[in-house]
C-alpha cells in the first residue's frame, strides 16, 4: 500500500481524480475506497457529520484505524456528540475532532449573538468551512457521505471528483446509493446512527439550523428551513 504520494502535483491529482471518476463510476463503495487507500494511504481520510457512520464503517473495512474527521461546531445536538463518542469507542477508526478558532462565546462577542440566524453563510464559513480547510491540509484526498438522491444540488455528485476549492481529490463512495441501500447496510452491519434519525430528522446538522422534515420533503429540507440556503459550503 502506498503510504504517501507527496510528489504529485496539483495537476496530477486533478487528472487522477477525473480519470478515477470515469473508471470507478460503476464500482462498489468498497472498491472505490480500496482505490483511495491504495492510491493515497495515510494521505486519505474520511469526513463524517455523525449523522451515521456508514462511510466510516466502510472505510474501516479497507483500512483499520482510518482517520475519521469530525467538525465540532459548538452547535451540535447532544445526540451528535454522543454518536461521535460511540463511533470512537466501538469502531476501528481514528476519530479526529476539529474545532473552530473561536468558541461560540468568542464568536458572539465579535459578531453578535445568533449569527446563524442573521448570516448563516458567515456562521458556516467560520465554524465549518475554515476549520475543515485547516484540518484537511495534510491530506490529498477525503471521503464524504454525499449521495445523488439527497437533493437536486447533489444529483451530479461524482464517485471520485476534484475539489477545486481545496485542491484535493474528493471521494463519494456511496454517491450512487439510495436511502434504501443505506438502511440495508446499517441493518446488515449494525452500524451506529444518530438517534435523531429515528425522531423525524432526515439530515442532521447544527441544532439552531436543523428541524424535522415533513412528509414528502426531501432529506435536506430540514436544514436552514425557510431560506434558499441548502448547503453549508463544505460541498459547494
Amino acid at each position: 500500500m502506498t503510504t504517501a504520494q507527496e510528489e504529485r502535483t496539483t495537476d496530477e491529482l486533478k487528472a487522477l481524480a477525473e480519470q478515477a471518476g470515469r473508471d470507478l463510476e460503476d464500482a462498489s463503495a468498497l472498491e472505490i475506497l480500496q482505490w483511495a487507500v491504495d492510491t493515497f494511504g495515510s494521505k486519505f481520510c474520511v469526513t463524517s457529520s455523525m449523522e451515521d457512520a456508514v462511510v466510516a464503517h466502510l472505510a474501516s473495512r479497507v483500512l483499520k484505524g482510518v482517520d475519521v474527521v469530525f467538525l465540532d461546531t459548538g452547535y451540535h445536538f447532544p445526540e451528535t456528540i454522543g454518536t461521535r463518542d460511540a463511533v470512537e469507542a466501538v469502531m476501528n477508526v481514528n476519530v479526529i475532532t476539529l474545532t473552530p478558532r473561536q468558541t461560540v462565546a468568542e464568536q458572539d462577542a465579535e459578531h453578535g449573538p445568533k449569527l446563524h440566524d442573521r448570516d448563516p453563510d458567515l456562521c458556516c464559513a467560520l465554524r465549518k468551512v475554515r476549520p475543515l480547510e485547516e484540518g484537511l491540509k495534510d491530506y490529498q484526498a477525503w471521503a464524504t457521505g454525499l449521495r445523488r438522491d439527497e437533493s437536486p444540488t447533489r444529483a451530479n455528485t461524482p464517485v471520485v471528483g476534484w475539489d477545486e476549492k481545496r485542491r484535493k481529490v474528493k471521494i463519494s463512495p456511496i454517491a450512487r446509493w439510495t436511502q434504501d441501500d443505506v438502511d440495508a447496510y446499517i441493518t446488515e452491519h449494525g452500524v451506529l446512527t444518530n438517534p435523531l434519525l429515528m425522531d423525524g430528522y432526515a439530515s442532521v446538522g447544527c441544532a439552531p439550523c436543523t428541524r424535522r422534515v415533513l412528509e414528502g420533503e426531501d432529506a435536506r429540507a430540514g436544514r436552514w428551513a425557510g431560506r434558499a440556503k441548502t448547503e453549508c459550503g463544505l460541498h459547494g
